[in-house]
């Protein structure tokens, strides 16, 4: 039995938790509502550095005393940086519930020292230099910000080389003045947590955090149609990067257009698998339709043979058309909902599954969905609603980039 819980401290910040007495375990979390997308040019990438930064310690704490007290507690333990949202988490055993909100509430206040800023600046570049090695990575980031055609969703969560490079610590700490607000922050709750101790302690750890106004920005999208093709002769192979306009994260819809999109490219058994994969015309072929904050896209990707883009590219353009001018059937439909409540209820078996869809739900749509309602919506999915999107043709304006040898793309 799962029962949700909610409440506002005096100075903004949101604490939601849902308790299931039955898990041997609790996880905890802070959700900030900010990432690449609140970013301007000049800081590009300062959201991800920041949570690096968040774990070298504050007044409190060092980098060495956040991690060994992470394994004092044997918490499993991590973060990670989105378009939009930056979020701090672990799991503990449930009398270890007041150290881990302790140590994750004095992370949220970090000292930005100089000399952790410049180190981890080396980190970051790092990363960026590995993630230039992977192709997939690659393709995906220079389609999705020429198909944001300057829509903020389109910024890089790295950053650059250069601007990286450049940035410097009291930047950064603008950057956090601005957004980390408590009002911007929610703390989540799930398993075996006791609630009214943890709100007393959040309660008496930010009493001195100070409120201010954060906004974001949310324009329309208006995507560019266009193919791009990007010759690196460091790669073998031709990847592939299509998108689409899709379903925001308040749009009910966005689970027919996840449906959808299981329907057409799920790894396994979809018409792109049968199509592409199976044949052995292309590596590999997948499609999924990720829904942000006001911003929503339809995505493909596939990998093959140089000699093979263009075929890849036309029976990609002919499965997309027949399915809208032809429709799904209702066995597509049922096997995509399955795998997908199949999902749900997998990722759902322990606390630190369910704080992420808890955390979201509550951050920007205002409401708690347990797992039963989450599998049951899905699952109410009809052909109608599938044949409703399709009706509108999803797929008729979009951007496709070729990341790979190949000088000029015909397909």
């Amino acid at each position: 039995m799962m029962e949700f819980m909610h409440t506002k401290l005096d100075n903004g910040l949101v604490v939601v938790g849902e308790r299931n007495e039955a898990a041997q375990s609790m996880a905890c979390g802070y959700f900030v509502k900010t990432g690449s997308r609140d970013e301007t040019p000049e800081v590009s990438g300062v959201s991800h550095f920041l949570e690096h930064m968040m774990f070298k310690g504050g007044d409190r704490r060092s980098a060495d005393d956040i991690n060994r007290e992470f394994d004092e507690l044997g918490a499993q333990y991590n973060a990670f940086t989105s378009t939009e949202n930056t979020v701090y988490f672990g799991r503990v055993l449930p009398e270890c519930q007041a150290r881990l909100i302790d140590l994750l509430t004095d992370m949220m206040r970090p000292a930005l020292r100089n000399d952790d800023f410049e180190m981890e600046k080396k980190v970051i570049l790092e990363e960026i230099a590995m993630y230039k090695d992977n192709p997939a990575s690659v393709a995906y980031w220079e389609g999705l910000e020429l198909f944001a055609n300057g829509h903020p969703s389109g910024n890089s969560v790295l950053g650059t080389t250069e601007s990286i490079s450049v940035l410097e610590r009291d930047q950064m700490m603008s950057y956090f003045e601005r957004r980390y607000s408590p009002g911007n922050i929610m703390v989540g709750l799930t398993g075996a947590f006791d609630w009214d101790a943890a709100v007393r302690q959040i309660d008496e750890a930010t009493r001195d955090w100070v409120p201010f106004d954060v906004g974001r920005e949310t324009p329309e999208l208006e995507c560019a149609v266009e193919t791009k093709v990007v010759q690196n002769n460091q790669f073998t192979q031709e990847h592939l990067i299509w998108f689409w306009p899709g379903l925001s994260l308040q749009d009910e819809r966005r689970r027919a257009a996840a449906v959808l999109a299981d329907v057409l490219g799920d790894s396994v058994g979809s018409r792109l698998y049968w199509g592409l994969v199976d044949p052995g015309v292309a590596n590999s072929a997948a499609m999924g339709h990720s829904a942000q904050d006001r911003f929503g896209t339809f995505r493909a990707y596939a990998s093959c043979d140089p000699e093979r883009a263009g075929e890849v590219v036309q029976k990609v353009q002919n499965i997309l058309k027949d399915a809208v001018e032809n429709g799904v059937s209702e066995d597509e439909i049922e096997r995509a909902k399955q795998k997908g409540a199949s999902s749900i209820v997998l990722h759902s078996e322990t606390p630190m599954g369910r704080l992420v869809p808890v955390g979201m739900a509550w951050a920007y749509r205002g409401e708690y969905i347990d797992t039963d309602e989450a599998v049951n919506r899905l699952l109410s999915v009809t052909k109608e609603d599938v044949e409703t999107l399709l009706a509108e043709d999803p797929f008729a304006k979009g951007t496709l980039v070729a990341l790979g040898p190949l000088e000029t793309l015909e397909a």
